[in-house]
């Protein structure tokens, strides 16, 4: 019997040192309730009751809480605080000697760890071709990558488009459109808003004689706005520039101010609007310029599906002889974002 007695008051022990540890929440009504705080995000406080299981509880319906074992508290400020919590008045909770916080200071408690930056972005493709009368067939491929982690950013992007037209007399196909372009940009972020940038074109256009034209620039920018609605951000700095032309026109290489913009907005629901702009005047000649723009439409089918409408133009003050100073392109596609 005396081994029973031992027993039954070492299970009892345990019970009550259980029950001894066991955080607590104060609801808004004085009604109580044990057992293990787990998460605060976005308002919303999961909590392990041994009654009543996993609960995910408003914070607006609590009036205080307390917890045995240290757990981290996370400000709107940006500070972090750990340690044991103990209750408080209505609406609040005390951390450490003395010190009360308020819920309205509080974002989070115990956040699941930040997600590991990776690579997102879209690619997009269209096909057009006739027969009959005319016989044409065109093709566009666009695709871009972007990677955004809290020190940097990195984005790479490329555009193709080809487009041929048959001669109904001879059945021969010329050429109407044969052109791409590839980007490259590093973007180091000194502070939150302000950032140093590195980055590096390519294109080439058989229509328009341009062989190649590289443009290599460095410089700043302040991202004024970045948020999942908007972004924009603007720079300035120094490229340099090498032009290739065929039709006897020659090459040139020369130094030039860049200055551009980037902008993104979602429009409505499931509609994005995507534009950015870049200028690059000769330092030795202002008068002599490229500039470069895109403006895009994407419409979202679902998360991975979308349709999209882009407009590049591009103007070149010193065209290959006998080419417009002014190119335009019109793309439209059916894309997938991943």
């Amino acid at each position: 019997m005396v081994y029973w007695r031992w027993a039954v008051l070492f299970l009892c022990l345990l019970v009550f040192c259980s029950m001894a540890k066991a955080d607590s929440i104060v609801f808004v009504n004085d009604d109580r309730l044990t057992g293990k705080i787990g998460q605060l995000v976005d308002g919303k406080l999961t909590f392990e009751s041994d009654l009543a299981g996993t609960l995910t509880i408003d914070i607006a319906n609590i009036a205080t809480f307390s917890s045995d074992e240290a757990i981290d508290l996370h400000l709107e400020d940006g500070s972090i605080l750990s340690g044991q919590v103990a209750a408080s008045e209505p609406n609040h909770i005390a951390i450490g000697p003395g010190r009360r916080i308020e819920f309205g200071r509080i974002a989070a408690i115990n956040p699941p760890p930040e997600p590991a930056p990776k690579w997102t972005g879209e690619i997009s493709a269209g096909y057009t071709s006739t027969a009959g009368n005319t016989s044409t067939d065109a093709i566009n491929f666009s695709g871009s990558m972007k990677k955004r982690t809290e020190k940097d950013r990195r984005t790479i992007s490329a555009d193709f488009a080809r487009g041929r037209q048959e001669n109904p007399n001879t059945g021969k196909k010329t050429k109407t459109e044969d052109w791409w372009r590839t980007k490259a940009k590093y973007d180091y972020f000194f502070t939150e808003k302000l950032y140093g940038y590195l980055d590096g074109r390519y294109e080439t256009d058989d229509i328009a004689q341009l062989d190649r034209r590289v443009i290599v620039g460095s410089g700043a920018g302040y991202q004024w706005v970045e948020s999942e609605a908007m972004n924009f951000a603007t720079e300035a700095g120094l490229a340099y520039k090498i032009e290739k032309y065929g039709n006897n026109t020659g090459s040139s290489d020369e130094i030039a101010v860049q200055l551009g913009y980037n902008f993104d907005k979602k429009l409505g629901k499931g509609i994005d609007f995507i534009h950015d702009l870049t200028y690059y005047p000769s330092t030795e000649d202002f008068a002599d310029y490229y500039l470069t723009s895109t403006a895009e439409l994407r419409a979202h089918f679902n998360e991975t599906m979308f349709t999209n409408f882009k407009v590049i133009l591009n103007y070149d003050a010193t065209p290959a002889q006998g080419q417009h100073k002014t190119d335009t392109k019109y793309i439209w596609g059916i894309g997938w974002s991943f």
